[in-house]
């Protein structure tokens, strides 16, 4: 399996985080969860963290089951109704920056 993460770095806007996670999960989970191929989507809000960690107040993360289905989701016309609107959100609840990371995922059910 292959997960694809959006990591959020920076902060949500002073006394925004309900409001910014209501956004993300009514204006942008839909889309996501439109890309093709992806097999299921999880958005994870920040609670805590270490002293001295970078802040990450949400980290998105998709499944799909190889790469040739990211870069289909990639290419899809869902990315760009997507990322408008994730940017929709971001410019009123964010300041920080976005970054990808695609990673081959090993899950050891206990």
């Amino acid at each position: 399996m292959i997960t694809r993460y959006a990591l959020f770095e920076g902060t949500v806007k002073e006394g925004k985080t309900e409001a910014f996670r209501q956004a993300v999960i009514e204006r942008i989970l839909p889309k996501w969860k439109q890309f093709p191929k992806a097999t299921d989507v999880r958005v994870s809000f920040a609670e805590a963290r270490d002293d001295g960690a970078p802040e990450f107040p949400m980290i998105l993360a998709i499944n799909y089951p190889d790469l040739i289905a990211v870069e289909e989701a990639l290419a899809s016309p869902v990315r760009t109704e997507a990322r408008a609107a994730t940017e929709s959100v971001l410019a009123e609840f964010f300041v920080g920056r976005i970054h990808h990371h695609v990673t081959l995922a090993n899950e050891f059910p206990l």
